[in-house]
């Protein structure tokens, strides 16, 4: 008995106020393949409500790009300075807002609990994330390191919702 798979195209997004990773992977059962990642780079001469639009600009074309079906992004961590973990947050929130503007429903995940998904070890370090989404994938390099939080955000998300494939 032949049985169909469907697959799922899953965005995982690592927010930041001047550089966003992102990551989109297909989930097919328990196979996970690599579509494409990247850096969506705020130019830091604009104002700041410029760069959130920048940043809105462009999710919202790696979307209509790669038409993914769900979105995944890190969640905010405790930061040592309130200044830049508040702008953290409106970049989360615009990114947010994109995904669900594009009809995407977005989950949330923590920092320790995406390292324990992909690492196996919540306090992995950014290099250890960055060999095992590279191992997990079976990519050639490495990908940067925004780009690659952003993989294994995806990759959370695709092991966190057993009801796809």
């Amino acid at each position: 008995m032949v049985r169909n798979i469907r697959s799922f195209r899953i965005l995982g997004i690592d927010p930041g106020s001047r550089v966003t990773g992102y990551g989109l992977i297909d989930k097919a059962g328990d196979q996970l393949h690599f579509i494409a990642c990247g850096v969506i780079k705020a130019s830091l001469k604009m104002s700041f409500p410029d760069r959130l639009k920048e940043i809105h600009d462009g999710i919202s074309e790696v979307i209509l790009k790669h038409h993914p079906d769900r979105a995944a992004i890190e969640d905010v961590f405790v930061s040592v300075n309130p200044r830049s973990a508040l702008k953290l947050g409106h970049a989360r929130g615009v990114l947010i807002l994109a995904a669900m503007q594009h009809g995407l429903p977005v989950a949330e995940f923590m920092p320790r609990v995406i390292k324990q998904a992909v690492a196996g070890y919540g306090q992995a370090s950014k290099e250890q994330v960055q060999q095992m989404v590279r191992v997990m994938l079976s990519l050639s390099a490495n990908p940067s390191k925004d780009a690659s939080d952003a993989l294994a955000v995806a990759i959370c998300h695709a092991n966190h919702f057993k009801s796809i494939g």
